[in-house]
């Protein structure tokens, strides 16, 4: 029986290679025979055909037919014997009319140099006068609560949006139909964006992907600190920097999948860090120590140590929501509460209100992205629960 394919992306990584969709994301790491293989079911072989051939080129006796269930259990094949086969769909890309021959200069090296200008002129403003970072107490510009967290979250959203448009320009550029949307990393709602597609690409283009949002981050706010310096201080430029700053901090979490994460998981020569670290961690609490056999011995060791630090952040970060941001977020909605109950006018209700959105919002957006991506788990774990309690 004949073999199609979706249209493939192939990279060498070590002893394997990495073949898949760059239009769905899906990719598999295969050897050498795995490969050969591939290009010739793609050349027209039969599966009983392809087998034969590599026996003879080769020696290696691989089973075909297996090794194609597998591919398209992956999602990699369009048909067999003339019959389509059901396959992921490729990702719908944000901003479709972003072509990659409009976006090479996103790839450029000159480009990437334009941008260090902005970096290095702040950097060198704020060592002539660190006065102009300014403190927290310099965003408070007014005594309108509403009008500050209105404030916030424009710039806030607006730096994430760049941010992200950053990702999707350079995806583009190689070629990937990046998507943006919105996600969840443990109790923050987060803007992200799909580059799934460029683990084909080469490493300085990879590299460029995932570094394009914070570099953009640095430059922004390299140009608010020059602002600052030359032109005093100002509300818009207090906020820039410190949301900036603090986006810029944020992707420290490697424990996270940020993008200082992935940039980690790629120069580590790993391919599913978080995921294996994660396996790794539930093995040791089922008292398996056995979790990590199948990866190199260098991997397991890298895998090792992230998975320290993904609990150790993990936990971190957890209690810090509960013991710090959950405190803070009830006492400001209780005493937004209170004002609008109190409120003796218009405007001193208005401002209550939008106080209340502002917190309450983010929380319901941040729900239901969270039910998105875990709802269906926790459905099959409830119908478990179900059919354990129905047992005789």
């Amino acid at each position: 029986m004949t073999v199609t394919f979706h249209e493939l992306g192939v990279r060498h990584d070590g002893d394997e290679w990495i073949v898949g969709r760059v239009d769905s994301g899906d990719f598999v790491a295969v050897p050498e025979e795995g490969l050969r293989v591939i290009r010739l079911l793609q050349d027209g072989m039969d599966r009983e055909q392809a087998r034969t051939h590599l026996l003879a080129e080769t020696g290696a006796d691989l089973d075909v037919a297996d090794f194609v269930a597998d591919l398209v259990a992956a999602g990699l094949v369009a048909g067999v014997a003339g019959r389509p086969v059901p396959s992921p769909p490729p990702v719908r890309p944000s901003l479709p009319w972003l072509r990659p021959r409009h976006l090479g200069w996103a790839l450029h090296p000159v480009a990437h140099l334009a941008l260090l200008v902005p970096i290095a002129t702040g950097v060198a403003c704020l060592v002539a006068r660190p006065s102009i970072f300014p403190a927290w107490e310099a965003a408070l510009w007014t005594d309108h609560t509403a009008v500050v967290l209105l404030t916030w979250a424009a710039v806030l959203w607006l730096a994430t949006g760049l941010h992200e448009l950053g990702h999707l320009v350079t995806a583009r550029a190689a070629g990937v139909p990046a998507r943006i949307a919105l996600g969840t990393r443990l109790q923050f709602l987060v803007a992200q964006t799909d580059v799934s597609g460029v683990w084909v690409a080469p490493r300085r283009v990879r590299v460029t992907v995932y570094l394009s949002g914070t570099v953009l981050d640095l430059a922004v706010c390299g140009l608010a600190l020059t602002w600052a310096y030359f032109a005093g201080p100002h509300p818009l430029a207090t906020w820039v920097v410190l949301i900036q700053v603090v986006r810029v901090a944020a992707q420290l979490l490697v424990f996270m999948r940020t993008d200082l994460y992935f940039l980690l998981q790629d120069l580590t020569g790993c391919r599913n860090l978080y995921g294996d670290g994660g396996v790794y961690l539930r093995g040791l609490l089922r008292g398996r120590r056995g979790t990590l056999a199948g990866l190199p011995p260098r991997e397991r060791t890298v895998v090792r140590l992230y998975a320290a630090l993904q609990s150790t952040g993990t936990l971190a970060c957890l209690a810090f929501a509960v013991l710090v941001t959950l405190p803070l977020v009830l006492t400001v909605l209780l005493q937004s509460v209170r004002h609008l109950v109190r409120a003796e006018s218009l405007p001193a209700m208005a401002e209550a209100v939008v106080v209340l959105a502002l917190i309450i919002l983010p929380d319901v957006v941040w729900a239901r992205a969270w039910w998105r991506r875990h709802g269906d788990r926790l459905r099959r774990l409830a119908r478990r629960l179900r059919t354990g309690r129905a047992r005789p």
